[in-house]
């Protein structure tokens, strides 16, 4: 058994505000160069369709080939961390970032921009890891709420900001501006996180289980893959999506057997099966499937529905949806943080599930009276409750339910879930909004029954405190 390279603080000491600081400027940067990968393209992919003289499919693809690599890198970098040194992984995966991004800029076709996009999706278990890395600092629960809430309420979008800039840059310079601001911001990380955070590792090394990260991947990859072919609906070539299933399935049946039979696994079976997996698993699947969707797909079509809905111009319809979910998100996740820290993670997230459901519900009001207060209404509303409170909870259950000795499968596993569920929902609730003849008071419906789903799910999930194995109970121990 070997300890960690740095002393880890005493359990329920709080960090003096003197190493928070530079400890969470470090750790934002890094959730920063990751975030400007995630939303900052998307007001440039016209001008990428243009100048790389590629079709809007082909573009598609480059995007879904990030978020899908980034989906397979976060189920075991974070665990890799806890073997070799967690501040070594984020820091190699911005150097790769920065490579990508370089690859990106440089693109003189679709191909070199889908092998950019592919690598830069190196960076997706960043908010996992850095999570990982703030507990490890920070031993007092209610600090670690608070802190948590404001690390992980970037990963929803800065506010919008990035998506602007991202528009103002493409007009200005074109889309390759981009990806040279992202390199340069996962550049800045690679120094900030080198000499900003302290290298922690598991109190428990083993060699890494190769054999049950690559079953795995394959499993998660071949089901991700074809719940984003089935979101094409009747365009979707089903023969694809049936093999791709019964591929996913029977590689988590090898990984489960592998697991059952390594020496040092992955993620233990004991570990999958607990209910502190399982159940968070299962919410956080249930609640995105029921969200995203919604927030992402329905009421954006919806405020640009010439029929249906007001008809807003693509070039404003931002600003009445998706702008004000994100800055709501971005001011209520420290909040929810903070009060996390008070009355408990669980309860914080059914108020956030619960409210989600409740804006959902208050679709069906904006179906009958599309204006734009009644869609900044529930935008805002979807933004307090699911960005800024369920969103926060769920990452933040992934990394205090995990047990001292293995930090990384949890948040690793739970980043599969939300990526799951997003391509779950977009499958589900527009093949129920398509069925109905475009209804979207049947796909509202459909989101709001998910997150109820969900929301009993939640009462599955056991308090932090009450795993014995876990940091929380651990630091509740030392206050008795």
């Amino acid at each position: 058994m070997t300890t960690n390279t740095t002393p880890q603080p005493a359990a329920g000491q709080k960090l003096p505000t003197n190493q928070v600081v530079p400890l969470m400027t470090a750790l934002l940067v890094a959730v920063f160069a990751f975030q400007l990968n995630a939303s900052m393209l998307a007001p440039a992919l016209a001008t990428m369709e243009t100048e790389l003289n590629a079709t809007t499919s082909q573009i598609g693809m480059t995007q879904t080939a990030f978020f899908t690599a980034a989906a397979l890198f976060a189920l075991f970098m974070p665990r890799w961390g806890d073997l070799i040194g967690r501040r070594k992984v984020l820091v190699g995966m911005m150097v790769v970032t920065v490579i990508g991004s370089v690859v990106a800029a440089l693109a003189t076709n679709v191909t070199m921009l889908f092998i950019g996009r592919v690598i830069q999706g190196v960076s997706g278990p960043t908010v996992a890891l850095t999570s990982v890395m703030l507990r490890q600092a920070v031993r007092e629960e209610k600090q670690f709420a608070f802190l948590v809430g404001i690390l992980t309420s970037v990963n929803g979008g800065i506010a919008g900001v990035d998506a602007l800039l991202g528009g103002w840059l493409t007009s200005a310079f074109g889309f390759r501006s981009l990806f040279w601001v992202i390199g340069a911001a996962a550049l800045i990380a690679v120094f900030a996180v080198r000499y900003g955070v302290p290298e922690t590792k598991s109190s428990e090394l083993q060699p890494m289980d190769w054999k049950g990260v690559v079953t795995l991947v394959v499993a998660v990859g071949t089901i991700l893959t074809a719940l984003n072919e089935a979101g094409a609906l009747a365009a979707a070539n089903w023969f694809m999506v049936i093999i791709l299933l019964v591929i996913g399935a029977v590689a988590l049946v090898v990984f489960w057997r592998a697991e059952k039979a390594s020496t040092h696994p992955l993620m233990s079976t004991d570990l999958l099966s607990q209910r502190r997996t399982w159940a968070l698993l299962l919410t956080t699947t249930l609640t995105m499937t029921g969200v995203f969707a919604v927030m992402n797909g329905l009421v954006p079509n919806l405020a640009q529905d010439d029929v249906a809905g007001p008809g807003l111009s693509a070039g404003v319809v931002s600003w009445w949806t998706l702008t004000p979910y994100a800055l709501a998100g971005l001011i209520m996740g420290p909040v929810s943080g903070w009060l996390a820290g008070r009355v408990g993670y669980k309860i914080i997230l059914q108020i956030g599930i619960a409210g989600a459901a409740l804006s959902v519900f208050l679709g069906l009001v904006v179906v009958d009276h599309p204006t734009r207060g009644m869609l900044l209404l529930m935008s805002v509303l979807a933004g307090i409750t699911y960005a800024g409170m369920g969103n926060i909870m769920l990452g933040s259950l992934g990394v205090v339910l995990a047990p001292k000795h293995n930090q990384g499968y949890l948040p690793g596993l739970n980043g599969g879930a939300f990526n799951l569920g997003a391509g779950l929902s977009f499958t589900v609730v527009f093949a129920v909004f398509s069925a109905l003849d475009g209804s979207y008071r049947a796909g509202m419906i459909a989101g709001a029954v998910l997150l109820a789903c969900a929301f009993a799910a939640s009462f599955l999930i056991p308090k932090p405190e009450t795993v014995p194995d876990t940091l929380a109970a651990e630091d509740l121990a030392a206050r008795a």
